[in-house]
């Protein structure tokens, strides 16, 4: 695990990075429902120090490549939302509304969708 789960991403055969999966984000099979407790993946139950920090880092491995992901997604919306061709078109200001953001990251959430956009990036 350790220098798989510290690579951000493989090259394929033309030598061109693409990402990894990240670990399924799952409880164990089995585990009960309503245990009544702080329960998170399981990892308070783990006894083994090194099964936990291999646990542990698989995890924010996985939720950094999910967060990376969903950025790269609210960027493609943010650049179609804005887009001038719609007639719905939002503003920087309406879109920094709606989604939380100041004007200014708005503005450039659009900038980096249209470069995904026009790069081909990942399709929404």
């Amino acid at each position: 695990m350790a220098e798989a789960g510290a690579e951000r991403g493989r090259e394929d055969d033309a030598g061109r990075s693409r990402p990894r999966r990240p670990v399924p984000l799952t409880f164990e099979p089995g585990a009960p429902a309503d245990t009544g407790g702080d329960r998170f993946f399981d990892l308070e139950s783990m006894d083994d120090p090194s099964e936990l920090l291999d646990r542990a880092t698989e995890l924010a491995l996985a939720f950094r490549a999910a967060a990376d992901r969903a950025t790269e997604f609210q960027a493609i919306a943010a650049a179609q939302l804005a887009d001038p061709r719609r007639f719905d078109r939002l503003t920087f200001e309406g879109l920094a509304e709606q989604a939380g953001w100041t004007e200014d990251y708005a503005r450039r959430m659009v900038e980096y969708g249209e470069s995904l956009i026009r790069g081909g990036g990942i399709a929404p």
